[in-house]
């Protein structure tokens, strides 16, 4: 027998990912073994720009940089689509939503390596889901969401593997923030790189690079599965406009 789909529920998988999407970058990032290469550069930012001014918050840091990123696809895209203001409202709704989840973990201790890494492996999964929901979603996706549906949709490219390519871009951009913002890369001890990350870049970063875009296609088979992401209020779909072209192939 086929379970029944739970449907009117986009707007739950849109609260779904800010929830999740937070949760585990501040898992990932409570394992100091190297957040996600989307997280690294506003957490890298953050920890450069600390000494000179409080106010930037990682949260802070990292609606800026998806602001950025919103300015750069419409220059990829040739037009202006004011749904783009409402992509920059999310991000600022998910950058507190991270320092709220950041500030609730403070206090967790993973003194055991493996500790970390399952800490590390729980973030992993509820980036994928959160990020998975928001493909299921009319409402306003996070700029980067938003970035690979736009750019995959406007030049005929798998969402998949243009996912792909984003994440090995701001991996490398990170990696580039790193070395060149602190200076100390001779004295990170490399040979502990199963256990420390070097500014939020590490091993459990190169993981999540490989892991990252099947673990969404897998999460979104299971979301398919459950949910039918049919609209609560039909009138704001309608007003905000359907799901873009593509984005179900993310699943």
């Amino acid at each position: 027998m086929h379970m029944k789909k739970i449907e009117r529920t986009s707007e739950l998988l849109w609260l779904f990912g800010i929830l999740f999407v937070a949760c585990g970058v501040a898992l990932c990032s409570k394992a100091d073994l190297g957040v996600s290469m989307i997280a690294a550069p506003a957490f890298i930012l953050g920890e450069a720009l600390a000494p000179l001014w409080s106010g930037f918050s990682v949260g802070v840091i990292e609606y800026l940089i998806q602001g950025i990123l919103l300015v750069l696809l419409c220059a990829l895209l040739r037009r202006f689509d004011w749904r783009f203001l409402l992509a920059f409202a999310v991000a600022v709704l998910y950058g507190y939503t991270l320092n709220l989840f950041l500030f609730l973990f403070r206090s967790l201790l993973l003194s055991a390596v493996w500790h970390r890494w399952i800490a590390l492996a729980a973030g992993d999964l509820c980036i994928a889901f959160g990020v998975a929901c928001f493909f299921r979603t009319y409402l306003p996706l996070q700029a980067y969401e938003l970035f690979v549906a736009e750019v995959s949709a406007r030049f005929g490219f798998g969402v998949n593997k243009t996912k792909w390519v984003f994440d090995l871009s701001l991996l490398a951009l990170s990696l580039a923030l790193a070395f060149t913002l602190f200076g100390d890369a001779g004295s990170f001890d490399w040979s502990s790189v199963f256990g420390a990350s070097y500014h939020s870049i590490g091993l459990g970063t190169l993981v999540t690079t490989a892991i990252n875009s099947p673990l969404i296609s897998l999460c979104g088979k299971c979301i398919d599965r459950i949910f039918l992401p049919t609209p609560l209020f039909p009138s704001l779909e309608r007003i905000l406009g359907r799901k873009r072209k593509g984005t179900p192939s993310v699943g």
